[in-house]
Parts: structure tokens; sequence; C-alpha cells
């Protein structure tokens, strides 16, 4: 499949990698939109195509106290919202084969979480959509593996599927990435790096994951040079505050600098 495929993606001629970037959860309209708009500027000005990510719901948390959203109507409006206004496309993750058919009708790409990655019966109903299912690599999964939850997407009748790496877990409480594993993958679909999930430290005893966000810039650029078809990134205005995920997400005053350097770092991959 192409990107051109997908509502309101631009600067598909640009030779370049994608993106899909924005809050680890909605957690209100305002913020969404100040989000969108920040990067949205950024990637006109760079040509890269973007799709803005939000989560409606965390359905995976430690701890019952966790923040899980702000109800999901609520969220997939906001979502349709920032599509509307800026034309940009949009895509969440859903939990439940029942989810599939609902935010299908507010996104334009529906990403399995990697714990739910070997779900039949959820990756089938995504693939029914007709949408774009992009498919998050279970960190207990190796890259050869995901052939095969590519292949239930092709035999449920569509051939839009994208896998993203998002680390393998290294001992109880780290993350490692295998860059070996993009060559590996892209056989069988476009490769999407999540860069600031691979950074995570989980299964900490308080309850909260955290992260290193120091290595985002290490761990995108390596992502580019092995060629990773598009980034997956997390972003806020402020990370520290942030509802979900804020020990992992890159501060957004950091994200042009950043999407710069990955910019010449593809067009050197694109002259070898």
């Amino acid at each position: 499949m192409t990107l051109a495929g997908i509502p309101n993606i631009k600067h598909t001629d640009k030779n370049n990698f994608f993106l899909l970037a924005g809050p680890c959860a909605i957690e209100g309209e305002d913020m969404a939109m100040r989000i969108a708009e920040k990067v949205i500027t950024i990637t006109d000005k760079l040509g890269i195509p973007y799709i803005f990510k939000g989560s409606y719901r965390k359905a995976n948390r430690s701890r019952i106290d966790s923040f899980t959203g702000i109800g999901d109507e609520k969220a997939l409006k906001i979502l349709r919202k920032v599509s509307e206004t800026f034309h940009v496309p949009t895509v969440t993750d859903i939990h439940e084969a029942s989810e599939a058919a609902i935010a299908a009708q507010y996104v334009d790409v529906l990403q399995i979480p990697a714990f739910l990655v070997r779900q039949t019966d959820l990756v089938v109903a995504a693939a029914q959509t007709g949408k774009v299912v992009n498919l998050k690599k279970g960190q207990f999964m190796s890259p050869e593996a995901m052939q095969h939850a590519v292949q239930k997407v092709k035999d449920a009748g569509s051939d839009k599927a994208w896998i993203t790496d998002r680390g393998t877990m290294f001992g109880y409480q780290d993350m490692i990435v295998d860059f070996r594993g993009i060559p590996t993958m892209k056989q069988y679909a476009p490769v999407v790096l999540d860069v600031t999930h691979s950074l995570q430290q989980p299964n900490q005893s308080v309850g909260v994951t955290g992260g290193r966000p120091e290595m985002i810039a290490t761990i995108a650029r390596a992502g580019i040079a092995t060629g990773a078809d598009g980034l997956f990134i997390e972003t806020h205005f402020d990370p520290a505050n942030a509802k979900s995920d804020g020990a992992n997400m890159l501060d957004i005053a950091k994200l042009e600098k950043l999407l710069t350097d990955l910019v010449a770092i593809r067009q050197v991959v694109n002259d070898l």
C-alpha cells in the first residue's frame, strides 16, 4: 500500500519518512488542537507526510487510578475535529473488536496495541473496516513473527497494513530496539519505529512507567539510518504534567530540530 491512499495526507512526493505524532492520550480539545497545529507547521515546512496521533482511551494501565481518558465519544470527536480543522489524517488505538467500526467513523488509521497484536478477532475487525491497520509489534515477539499478523490483515481482505516496532523487553524493567528487525519486517509491510515507547522503562514498583527521553534523538536517527519508512513520536507541550506516558514523551519544543536532522539523514540514505 502507499500513503497516497490515506485521506488528507500531504507531501507524499517528497520521498521522505512519514510521521505519526501527537499526545499519548487526548486530554482535551485545546491541547489536541495546539499540538496538531504545531506539528503541522513543522511537517509542512520540512515536507514530511504527517498523521496526528492521539489515544481516545488508554486501556492498558498498571493502576486502576491511572488516567484512561475523557470519555470515548468526546475524545473521538476531538480527533475528528483535528482532522477537519487542519485537513490531516488521524490515528488512534483500539482494544476490542467491537471498537473497530466505531473508531473507524472518526479516524483514518486504526492502531493495534502491542499487547493485543495476536488477538485475531481484533486484527480482523480492524482490517474489515477498510482503514489502514497499524500493527504494533509485541514486546515479546520476534520480527519474523509479525508476518503472521500482517497475513491476518490480508486474509481479512485488506492490503492496508503497517508494522510498528516499539522495542523489545530487556529484563523486567527496560526496553531495547533491535534494528535488525526493521529490514526484516519491511519484507512484510511498511515499517514504523515507535521512538518514544521504545525508551520506556515499564513495570516500575510505583505502578507508573518510566522512560529515557534523552535518548529519543539517538533512537530516531538510528531508525532512519536503518530504513524505517515512518516514525512514531509522542509529544506534548508539558511532558512532566502529561496525564499519560509523560516520562518518555518528547517536549514539543525540541521537535523541529529533531525532524530537521532526521530529514537530512533520510536524504543521505536516499542518495546512497
